[in-house]
């Protein structure tokens, strides 16, 4: 809200929850903070308004994959939600995090670097989107292609404009025309159309001469150009407008329920809400009006219930109609556990499903429950009921980026510094760090001084905070980073695998492959070098083999580093159910564990067989292969 000249934030019953002090005007809320404008610089606020992240940025982006783009004195880099200077501010401009990595623009080129700041593909191309399926769309020359995740090239640079994919596809302009193309670069679906939306379940709208149809990933035309505008497909049915009314079809092209509403959303949970005289109501799939149109706004149905509003007061009604909850709230939240925050009177409580006020509005603000407990505000401090009201961690914390319960533990905050607490309050790791994650396989990476380390479930700081970065533990090892070069530790902070390496993946079968001098190789959980780093590129294990490039060209080897498959194919992935897919003359087809092509490489397409069957491209048509049987 603006109150002048400045602004601020009200609640959803119109209370001032944050005074109006800013320049501009707040962003929402995203991952418990909101940007903020104060002097011309930007930074961040939590929900109480204290300023987490301070203005000293000339400009900032939105959250996405915990990282935030921000911009000072004209570079760009990444600070997390602490504030901490994650990527410095070195690029001329930056995306968001998508697929664990972000496009990033360096002398009026760009690349992609991932969470850590590391270049993983060169700042080469003139303009880039962001990833989507493993592949994004890059710019060269002023014509669009795509690259996977190590720059190869996959679709060359001859569109005028391209989509991310979906569902195996993805939409592209050529002579001001729009067609789709699948990962190979071949062109499934002609450039013949003057607009086009994504697939979704196997269906995309596209447009031609001024109306909208559908055809499938062959571009068989389904759905004939006679609809003014279109919904993708959801539940198996996808709303369309003809003559300022909506209606369904169904996938053949069926319309199935009447195009008489004002407005409709797309189906969720077996019912869509339409719009009928500006009132709102639901219908199912056949049409029926279930729930008629009475109200003046509708949410989503959760947990079966769905939040209605009437008269300017909320309530909630069942899947039937029934109003289980009367419209007699100025806010409601959905269920979560079995119960649903309401506000009355400025003042926040709890509801069952039967409408009853389990536990008064009394509180100045409350989250969702979680793991039994749910997380309230009094007096300006937080703390912790049960489902009957009872306060079993009591209001003296700081503020609510203290975490819900999680494996039994929730973080919390007191003179700014974390600590974690139990389900009866106490404080079982004492407030001593400046940031704590989530725990996993029983430690959870904390931050002091800018450094990182893991501490127990006691709060015992088992592994010192003296890494740039650490990842959470799985399959008994963290990957850390130190001095820009990364390695494992085990959980008793023993560096098993020395920080040599540029680059790692996952351990898969005992083994993990490594980038050393930019040849992989692979170790052991002991950080055992088992196979030398001389390939050009490596996957992990799967049944026993893992694909390795060498000289441009792809093969299997074990896990004593034996070339059992040769280096022969164009491409290779992993092992799955005895047969991997090759490929070989820009065609694909299977081989054995001995290298055997037991399925020739005639296919334009072939993914990885999973419960005895793999899908294949053929001729523009897709099919399966079962094992021991063709269809």
């Amino acid at each position: 809200m603006m109150k002048e000249d400045k602004w601020g934030f009200i609640d959803q019953t119109g209370k001032e929850i944050i005074p109006c002090i800013y320049d501009d005007c707040p962003e929402p809320f995203s991952e418990g903070l909101a940007k903020v404008g104060k002097n011309g610089n930007r930074g961040f606020i939590d929900s109480t308004g204290k300023e987490v992240i301070p203005c000293i940025y000339d400009d900032a982006g939105s959250f996405s994959e915990d990282l935030v783009p921000v911009k000072k004195n004209d570079k760009q880099g990444f600070i997390d939600s602490t504030g901490k200077e994650i990527i410095p501010c070195i690029y001329d401009d930056a995306g968001l995090f998508s697929e664990n990595l972000v496009q990033v623009k360096k002398n009026n080129k760009w690349g992609f670097i991932d969470p850590t700041g590391k270049e993983i593909i060169p700042c080469i191309y003139d303009d880039a989107s962001s990833f989507s399926e493993g592949v994004v769309p890059v710019a060269k020359a002023g014509k669009w292609g795509f690259i996977d995740k190590t720059g190869k090239e996959i679709v060359p640079w001859i569109y005028e404009d391209v989509f991310p994919f979906s569902e195996g596809l993805t939409s592209v302009k050529k002579n001001g025309k729009w067609g789709f193309i699948d990962k190979t670069g071949k062109e499934v679906v002609p450039c013949i159309y003057d607009d086009t939306n994504p697939m979704s379940e196997g269906l995309a709208t596209v447009k031609k001469n001024g109306k909208w149809g559908f055809i499938d990933k062959t571009g068989k035309e389904i759905v004939s150009y006679i609809y003014d505008d279109t919904n993708p497909v959801s539940d198996g049915l996808a709303p369309v407008e003809k003559d300022g009314k909506w209606g369904f079809m169904d996938k053949t092209g069926k319309e199935v329920i009447p195009c008489i509403y004002a407005d409709a959303n797309s189906f969720s949970e077996g019912l869509a809400k339409v719009m009928k005289n500006d009132k709102q109501g639901f219908i199912n799939k056949t049409g029926k009006e279930v729930i008629p149109c009475i109200y003046d706004d509708a949410n989503s149905f959760s947990e079966g219930l769905a939040a209605v509003v009437k008269n300017d007061k909320q309530g909630f009604i069942n899947k039937t109609g029934k109003e289980i909850v009367p419209c007699i709230y100025e806010y409601a939240d959905p269920f979560s556990e079995g119960l649903a925050i309401v506000v009355k009177n400025d003042k926040y409580g709890f509801i069952d499903k039967t409408g009853k006020e389990v536990i008064p509005c009394i509180y100045d603000d409350a989250n969702p429950f979680s793991e039994g407990l749910a997380k309230v505000e009094k007096n300006e401090k937080w703390g912790f009921i049960n489902k009957t009201g009872k306060e079993v961690i009591p209001c003296v914390y700081d503020y609510d980026r203290a975490g819900s319960f999680l494996n039994g533990l929730a973080s919390v905050v007191k003179a700014g510094k974390w600590a974690f607490i139990d389900k009866t309050g106490k404080e079982v790791i004492s407030c001593a760090y400046d940031y704590v994650s989530s725990y996993s396989e029983g430690l959870a990476s904390v931050t002091k001084n800018d450094k990182m380390g893991f501490i127990n479930k006691r709060g015992k700081e088992v592994i010192p905070c003296i890494y740039d970065d650490a990842l959470p533990f799985s399959e008994g090892l963290a990957k850390v980073v130190k001095n820009d070069k990364q390695g494992f530790i085990n959980k008793k902070g023993k560096e098993v695998i020395s920080c040599i390496y540029d680059d790692t993946d996952s351990f898969s079968e005992g083994l993990a492959p490594v980038m050393k001098s930019d040849k992989w190789g692979f170790i052991d959980p002991m950080g055992k070098e088992v196979i030398p780093c001389i390939y050009n590129d490596a996957n992990s294990f799967s049944e026993g083999l893992a694909p390795v490039k060498k000289n441009g060209k792809w093969g299997f080897i074990d896990s004593k580093g034996k070339e059992v498959i040769p280096c022969i194919y164009d491409d290779a992935f992993p092992i799955s159910e005895g047969l991997a897919t090759v490929k070989k003359n820009d065609k694909r087809g299977f081989i054995d564990k001995t290298g055997k092509e037991v399925i020739p490489c005639i296919y334009d397409e072939a993914n990885s067989f999973s419960e005895g069957a793999a899908a294949v491209l053929f001729n523009g048509e897709w099919g399966l292969i079962i094992l021991k049987q063709r269809q």
